[in-house]
């Protein structure tokens, strides 16, 4: 088998199948196995796998194991030469499976690939890149004192459209070969969740493997959905930077004490921006454009919303002038007859546009959309 895919899901039921549809629609040329890790999620995850994909190899755990743990579990039984650890909050282009594959067979001494990824209002996630956070450079990210450390931190050195070696990549899309994976002893499951990939990505390099981003195929990562981000979240992550310090880059009482006093002020810093921060929703918008052939989902989009106009998919320059024309504030693609890779570059080249974003995944009735990877996004059923 070439390549297995792990997804670990904790209630996120429609962006999770949003997920499998994509990576269904990325395997045809591939012989890929979709393994789903469920938390003990109570929003009817597991029964919709059951019922509507049951060739998908399910792991419903009866507790929540956290986020390092599941994804060791899923690998334990991939059979794929190569595992895909993938955020359920994600889509991946019908090209970007075999863009991993061919990349890979390039470089006999990868350690983990990643991908360029984008939100849901098509922007560029700079953690699809990042250097080491180490003491000195995650300080300077922290307190803006050094231009030079900062660009470390998320691996400027090559640009968002230039593949090359970095450090580490993010969770949410991580490409390895299964025998480096079990080399390095996977996840550490000290991390229930957070910091787990930094580590990874860390051992990897300990072990004479090179990691790299890769530009050439583009995932929307909606980044608020797996986990939402809130009071709750920060104090995860907290926690996932103590140990990730704790374990790599102890020196002495002093030097630790400054590390968790840094850490503690990025802490009250995001705890506030969380607190005060009341964001934007994707339903707030009345005028909307649809682009796609379903006639039934038009009727009820009209239904739903205050001024709605339609047309097939066009080039991005005749989508700029439908928006500006009718004066759009959310546009809907059709995944039923718009593939994910004309959506995704789509989202990516109209993100000056002012404009929100909902897709309908093919064959289904909802659509999805996320304004800012902050917030977490909405999903809208319809009968």
């Amino acid at each position: 088998m070439d390549i297995s895919v792990v997804i670990v899901n904790y209630n996120v039921k429609y962006f999770l199948e949003q997920c499998i549809l994509s990576v269904i629609a990325a395997s045809t040329k591939l012989d890929v196995e979709i393994i789903v890790v469920d938390n003990t999620s109570s929003d009817g995850s597991c029964k919709m796998l059951q019922q509507k994909y049951p060739a998908i190899k399910l792991i419903a755990n009866t507790e929540n194991v956290g986020f390092s743990k599941a994804n060791n579990q899923g690998v334990e039984i991939a059979k794929g030469k190569y595992v895909l650890i993938l955020n359920p909050d994600t889509v991946v282009a019908e090209d970007t499976l075999e863009h991993m594959f061919k990349f890979a067979k390039l470089k006999s001494n990868f350690g983990i690939i990643g991908a360029k990824l984008i939100d849901g209002s098509g922007n560029f996630l700079p953690e699809s890149k990042r250097g080491i956070p180490t003491p000195r450079v995650s300080f300077n990210k922290l307190f803006g004192v050094s231009k030079t450390q900062t660009g470390k931190y998320y691996a400027n050195h090559i640009s968002e459209n230039e593949t090359g070696v970095v450090d580490v990549l993010v969770g949410a899309f991580m490409f390895i070969k299964k025998t480096v994976y079990k080399e390095v002893g996977g996840f550490d499951e000290d991390y229930f969740m957070y910091g787990e990939d930094i580590d990874l990505s860390y051992k990897t390099l300990n072990k004479g493997y090179q990691n790299y981003y890769y530009h050439n195929t583009q995932v929307i990562h909606y980044k608020g959905e797996s986990t939402k981000k809130d009071i709750k979240y920060l104090k995860y992550f907290l926690g996932a930077m103590k140990i990730f310090y704790r374990k790599h880059f102890t020196l002495n009482v002093l030097y630790d004490t400054v590390m968790s006093l840094g850490i503690q002020v990025w802490y009250l810093s995001k705890f506030f921006k969380f607190r005060f921060n009341s964001g934007h929703k994707v339903s707030d918008y009345s005028r909307l454009l649809y682009l796609g052939e379903d006639k039934v989902l038009l009727s009820n989009l009209k239904k739903n919303y205050k001024t709605v106009s339609n047309s097939n998919f066009v080039e991005v320059d005749e989508i700029k002038e439908l928006i500006q024309k009718n004066d759009v504030e959310l546009v809907v693609f059709d995944n039923q007859s718009i593939s994910n890779k004309q959506l995704i570059s789509a989202i990516a080249n109209l993100k000056n546009e002012n404009v929100a974003f909902k897709i309908r995944p093919a064959s289904t009735n909802f659509l999805i959309g996320s304004f800012c990877s902050v917030n977490r996004g909405e999903v809208e059923v319809f009968e």
